[in-house]
């Protein structure tokens, strides 16, 4: 009985983390398509469904693109219905129709784990850029060009303890910059390598 309340307050944790960290982000995106009026309810929607099928989630599953592939099958179903009331009442000049097309279109082609991979990649390339010059050098020669340590000291003819001191301090930022998306970053730099 003490471990499901307490697996239901870990469950009531982290929905309320992923509400804080991506409800305004995923009204943005639907408002893209649907408006802020219907955006902000079907986000509601979608939030409230995965509430209710969390407990049947796998742990290890990317619940931001889970949510946001809701968000997307909702916000397309939306606009069919209202593509077919207009067909309906036959009210729609002919470039209305077109841009409601467009519109159905981009979201179907749309791919929620690819968005956050980019978004991913933006804040690493960002993260990189601020660091002081000779660190982000280093950590580049060492990350993506698969330098040794001593390779890299003779290059800049200090020590490797100091290439050791700069790749720590590259690291520290990243994970700094990257703390809500670190699990996801530590797959994709295992799978890459770098």
């Amino acid at each position: 009985m003490r471990k499901d309340m307490e697996n239901e307050k870990q469950r009531i944790r982290l929905f309320r983390q992923l509400y804080d960290d991506y409800h305004s982000r995923f009204v943005r995106f639907a408002a893209t398509y649907v408006g802020m009026t219907a955006a902000e309810d079907i986000v509601a929607d979608c939030m409230l469904y995965y509430w209710e099928h969390s407990n049947s989630m796998e742990s290890q599953h990317n619940i931001p693109a889970y949510v946001l592939t809701i968000v997307k099958h909702r916000c397309l179903n939306h606009l069919e219905r209202i593509r077919k009331e207009r067909e309906i009442n036959n009210q729609l000049k002919n470039t209305n129709n077109w841009e409601l097309d467009i519109r159905i279109h981009t979201l179907q082609a749309c791919n929620p784990e690819r968005l956050f991979s980019d978004e991913l990649q933006r804040l690493v390339s960002q993260a990189i850029a601020r660091l002081p010059d000779q660190t982000r050098d280093i950590f580049m020669r060492s990350r993506y060009e698969d330098q040794s340590h001593k390779e890299i000291a003779d290059a800049f003819g200090i020590s490797t303890k100091a290439v050791e001191y700069h790749i720590t301090k590259a690291l520290r930022s990243l994970r700094i910059a990257l703390k809500d998306y670190l699990p996801i970053w530590v797959i994709q730099m295992m799978i890459t390598g770098n």
